[in-house]
C-alpha cells in the first residue's frame, strides 16, 4: 500500500460490505451449446472442463503476448507514429483472453502466487522511467518511489547499491519487483509494459491517455533520453511475459500440477476452487478493488489499465470470464469453442431456482459492464466515469459494482445448494476516508 502525499493521493482500502470483434459493447455471440446437458455433469467432468478452459485461455494469452512481442520488436527497429499505434492495438489485443483467466485466480494458489509477475497494479511508474514533476520525487513509503533504472545503471534497493548497467531478466523480475518488500515496485507484467507504449495519463479525469512518442525509442532523433535502454527493457520485460505464460498453459496441460491439483479430489477441492475464484474475483477484487475504491476517492491513479484508458474492457473480460466459467464454455480467438459441464450444471441439479437466479444475475452484471464499454466508445472513458462531479458516469459505475455484489451472493446461494462448506472468499478492508489537503498520511 503506497500513500504519495504531497505528490499524489492513493487509497487501497474498499468494503466487504460495499462489495462484491475485441472490445464490443455488448456480450460477444457464441455459436457452440451455451451449456452441456446436465446428465453429463458431475464433479469430475465439470473440473475437467474447468481445467480445458483454463488451458486453452492462457494458451490464447500467451498467443496474443507473442503476437505483441513481434510489433514491439517492429516499434524499437522502426519507432514510429504507426508502430507505435500497432503495438499499442496489440497490447490491448492481449489483454482479451488474459483477463477471461482471471477467473482461475483466486481458488488455485498456483496462478495466485504466480499473478503477480504478470497483472501487478497500481505501480509506481517512476521506478522504470521518466515521470512529470507533479509525480514527485520521493515517498516515505518507498525509496524506489523515482528510481528511473532506464535512466539510472547503478540503484540502490533495500540500502544496497545495484548494478543496473544491462537490463536483464533477472534485474526485473528479481530484484527491481517487489524491491524492498514495496508491492507498488512493479517492473514486470501487462502493466510495466503498458507504462512504456503509452507513458503517463497526465488528464486526471479528462479526455486523453498516456500520450508517450514513439521517439522514446528512437536512437537517431531520441526524446526524453536513453532511448537504447528503454528499448532494452521493453524487449525484456516482454519476453517475461510471454515466458511466463507459456509457463502458467502448461500447469493447466495434460500433466500440469494446476490440472492435477483440482482433479485430485473434484467433488471437494476441485468445486470449491471453483467457486471461490468466482465469488473471490467478483466481490473482493472486481467490485471492491478495481472499482469501488476508485470511485469513493475519484482517483484515475486508481483504474486496473490507467495509462491506456483500456479499464473497461479488462473490466469487461473480466465479468466474461466468470460466465464462462459457470456456463461451462470459452470462445478461444480463433473462434472455436471450448465446452462442456460447468459448475452451474450442478447448481441446477440440485436447485433449479438457484441456477436460475445466477444465470439472470450474470447476465444482468454483463449488460452493465457492457454499458462501461458503450460510454468509453462513445468517448467517455473509464476514469472520466469515476470523476468527482460525474453523477452519471458514477452512476453506471456504481450500478456494475452493485450488479457483482448481486451476483456474488447469488454464487453463495449456489453453493449452499451443493452443501459446500469452508469456502471463503478474498475480501478486503473497510474503507477509508480521502485524505484532506493537510492531513497526515492514514496508515494502510
Amino acid at each position: 500500500m503506497t500513500f504519495r502525499l504531497p505528490q499524489r493521493l492513493r487509497i487501497r482500502a474498499a468494503s466487504a460490505a460495499l462489495f462484491a470483434a475485441l472490445f464490443a459493447p455488448s456480450a460477444p455471440q457464441f455459436s457452440g451449446p451455451a451449456r452441456a446437458e446436465a446428465s453429463a455433469a458431475t464433479a469430475k467432468a465439470v473440473v475437467e472442463t474447468y481445467a480445458n478452459m483454463a488451458e486453452a485461455g492462457y494458451q490464447d494469452a500467451y498467443t496474443t503476448a507473442t503476437a505483441l512481442q513481434a510489433k514491439i520488436k517492429d516499434l524499437i527497429a522502426a519507432p514510429s507514429d504507426a508502430t507505435l499505434v500497432a503495438a499499442r492495438d496489440a497490447w490491448k489485443a492481449a489483454r482479451v483472453p488474459y483477463m477471461q483467466t482471471e477467473a482461475f485466480r483466486f481458488g488455485n494458489s498456483i496462478v495466485d502466487d504466480w499473478e503477480g509477475k504478470v497483472n501487478s497494479w497500481p505501480l509506481d511508474e517512476g521506478l522504470i522511467d521518466y515521470v512529470s514533476k507533479d509525480y514527485g520525487s520521493e515517498s516515505p513509503e518507498n525509496e524506489s518511489y523515482a528510481a528511473n533504472v532506464i535512466a539510472n545503471p547503478s540503484l540502490k534497493i533495500a540500502g544496497k547499491q545495484v548494478d543496473a548497467s544491462k537490463i536483464t531478466a533477472e534485474l526485473l523480475s528479481e530484484t527491481l519487483q517487489e524491491a524492498g518488500g514495496v508491492e507498488a515496485n512493479v517492473a514486470t507484467g501487462y502493466h510495466a509494459i503498458e507504462f512504456l507504449l503509452w507513458g503517463q495519463d497526465l488528464n486526471g479525469t479528462k479526455p486523453g491517455a498516456g500520450a508517450r512518442p514513439a521517439s522514446d525509442y528512437d536512437l537517431k532523433n531520441c526524446t526524453h533520453g536513453h532511448c537504447d535502454r528503454r528499448g532494452q527493457y521493453l524487449t525484456v520485460v516482454t519476453q517475461l511475459l510471454v515466458d511466463d505464460l507459456d509457463w502458467m498453459a502448461k500447469q493447466w496441460g495434460k500433466d500440469g500440477d494446476a490440472r492435477a491439483t483440482v482433479a485430485k479430489n473434484p467433488d471437494n477441492a476441485g468445486l470449491a476452487a471453483i467457486f471461490t475464484g468466482l465469488g473471490s474475483l467478483s466481490r473482493g477484487e472486481l467490485a471492491g478493488d478495481r472499482m469501488q475504491v476508485g470511485l469513493l476517492v475519484h482517483d484515475p491513479e486508481e483504474e486496473h489499465d490507467c495509462f491506456s484508458d483500456n479499464t473497461h474492457n479488462s473490466h469487461y473480460y473480466d465479468e466474461l470470464g466468470m460466465q464462462n466459467v459457470y456456463l461451462g464454455r470459452y470462445k478461444r480467438i480463433d473462434g472455436t469453442m471450448v465446452t462442456g459441464p460447468g459448475i452451474g450444471e450442478l447448481v441446477k441439479a440440485k436447485s433449479a431456482e438457484a441456477d436460475q437466479r445466477i444465470v439472470k444475475a450474470l447476465d444482468v452484471t454483463m449488460e452493465k459492464m457492457a454499458a462501461l464499454v458503450a460510454r468509453a466508445n462513445a468517448g467517455e472513458a473509464y476514469d472520466m466515469m469515476i470523476g468527482e462531479g460525474n453523477a452519471e458516469g458514477n452512476a453506471a459505475v456504481q450500478v456494475a459494482i452493485d450488479a457483482l455484489i448481486g451476483q456474488t451472493k447469488e454464487i453463495e446461494r449456489g453453493i449452499a445448494s451443493l452443501g459446500l462448506t469452508a469456502i471463503q472468499f478474498e475480501k478486503t478492508d473497510e474503507p477509508v476516508a480521502p485524505a484532506k489537503k493537510g492531513d497526515a498520511p492514514k496508515p494502510g
